[in-house]
């Protein structure tokens, strides 16, 4: 079995929401939580980690980055990159 080695670099953001800390990887629509920010990041490295370790070990690198907008470039993958995170407003009206 070949053994395969590589250090991605992807953007995490967290998010707070009431007690728990959430962190939320974009570009592998993966989320988890902790009950601090430190849990979260720690949380989030190891989900991030596992999540490669699974589709490796299941063959399925090249179709499940390319299901999430992944670009292959020569022998490396390139995540999409968040460009813009902002706060906007909208006006709902409902009938309830």
């Amino acid at each position: 079995m070949e053994k395969i080695n590589f250090q991605l670099k992807l953007q995490v953001t967290f998010l707070r929401e009431g007690r728990r800390f959430i962190a939320y990887t974009p570009a592998l629509d993966l989320s988890t939580s902790g009950r601090s920010f430190e849990e979260a990041k720690k949380r989030s490295t190891e989900a991030n980690t596992i999540f490669f370790e699974e589709i490796i070990k299941n063959g399925m690198l090249e179709e499940v980055l390319s299901s999430l907008g992944w670009q292959k470039a020569e022998k490396s993958w390139q995540p999409p990159v968040v460009i813009s995170q902002e706060s906007e407003t909208i006006n709902v009206a409902a009938n309830v």
